[in-house]
C-alpha cells in the first residue's frame, strides 16, 4: 500500500474501485457475534441473497456484509472483494473474454443492485457490483473508521497474468512499484513482485506475486485489510473470541499489520496506521 491509499476517500461507486467486502459463512449468528465483539460492528438485514444476509455498520457507516451459505452447498469460507461496475453484464462478458470465469450471475440483489461472482485466470475469486440508485443509503466508511476495509490485495504466484487481466476487465492503470502493506503472509514491500492498481490516478488495490510462498492447498486469493486502532490488542481479542492468529503483528512503513482467521477459518488482515 502506498501512503496515499491509507488516507484517500475514492468514491466507492467509481468503476473498478473495490466497493464492498462480503463473507458467506455456515453459521451467520456466530459470525455476527465474532465480528461484533472484534470490530464493534452492528448489523441490519438485506438485501436477501439465496440465504439470509446482513450488512455490517461501523460508526454508522456500511463496512461489509455477511451471508449464510444455503444448506447443502459447499463453498469456501473466505472474504470476497466486490469491484464496482456501471454494467455488471458487460463486465461479466469481459471477464469471460479475458479467460476468467463467472460462477454466479449476473443477477439482481433485490433492489440494491446487480451482482456477479467470478474468478480470474488463476482462480482467485472476486465479485462484481452494479449498484442501483439508493438516495437514502448509508454512506460508506472511510479509512479513519475502525473496522472499515481499507485495502484489498491479490496474493498470487506471479503478478504478470493478473496484472494484465484486471486492467483489461476494469480499466485499471497498473504500476509495478514493489510497495504494499505487507505481513508475514505476503512479504509485501520487499521490493519484489508487486503491482498497484489505480483508478483515475488513485491507488485502489494491489497484486502481489509471492512465488513458491503461495499455499498449494489454497491457491491465489484476495486479502482484505480492516482498520484497527491497536493491532496487538485486536489479535488478542481474536484468540479470545475463538479465532486464530495466522501471522503475528509486525511493523511496516504503513502501520502495524497482522493476519487472523475467524472461527470458521476465513482469513483477514488488520492494520493500525502510523
Amino acid at each position: 500500500m502506498t501512503e496515499s491509499v491509507t488516507r484517500h476517500t475514492q468514491p466507492r461507486q467509481m468503476p473498478g474501485t473495490p466497493c464492498w467486502a462480503s463473507l458467506l459463512v455456515q453459521e451467520l449468528a456466530r459470525s455476527q457475534e465474532f465480528y461484533h465483539q472484534l470490530f464493534g460492528w452492528e448489523f441490519y438485514s438485506g438485501p436477501r441473497q439465496p440465504g439470509p444476509y446482513v450488512r455490517a455498520l461501523a460508526d454508522g457507516h456500511e463496512v461489509a456484509g455477511l451471508g449464510e451459505i444455503v444448506p447443502g452447498r459447499r463453498l469456501n469460507v473466505a472474504w470476497l472483494p466486490y469491484m464496482a461496475s456501471d454494467d455488471a453484464d458487460a463486465t461479466a462478458g469481459l471477464i469471460r473474454e479475458r479467460g476468467g470465469t463467472v460462477a454466479v450471475g449476473p443477477l439482481d440483489a433485490d433492489n440494491a443492485g446487480r451482482m456477479a461472482i467470478a474468478a480470474d485466470t488463476a482462480g482467485a475469486g472476486f465479485g462484481v457490483w452494479q449498484p442501483a440508485p439508493q438516495p437514502e443509503s448509508l454512506s460508506p466508511a472511510t479509512a479513519e473508521v475502525p473496522g472499515a476495509p481499507v485495502w484489498y490485495e491479490l496474493i498470487t504466484r506471479e503478478s504478470s497474468a493478473a496484472g494484465s487481466f484486471y486492467p483489461a476487465v476494469f480499466g485499471y492503470e497498473p504500476t509495478a512499484d514493489g510497495t504494499g502493506n505487507g505481513d508475514g503472509d505476503s512479504n509485501v514491500g520487499n521490493g519484489r513482485d508487486y503491482v498497484t492498481l489505480h483508478v483515475n490516478g488513485e491507488p485502489v488495490a494491489g497484486i502481489h506475486g509471492v512465488g513458491q510462498a503461495l499455499p498449494r492447498d489454497r491457491g491465489p486469493y484476495w486479502k482484505t485489510y480492516f482498520a484497527v486502532t491497536d493491532t496487538d490488542e485486536t489479535m488478542r481479542r481474536v484468540a479470545e473470541l475463538g479465532g486464530s492468529v495466522v501471522h503475528l503483528p509486525a511493523d511496516t512503513p504503513h502501520g502495524r499489520v497482522a493476519t487472523a482467521a475467524d472461527p470458521e477459518g476465513a482469513q483477514f488482515s488488520v492494520i493500525a496506521h502510523i
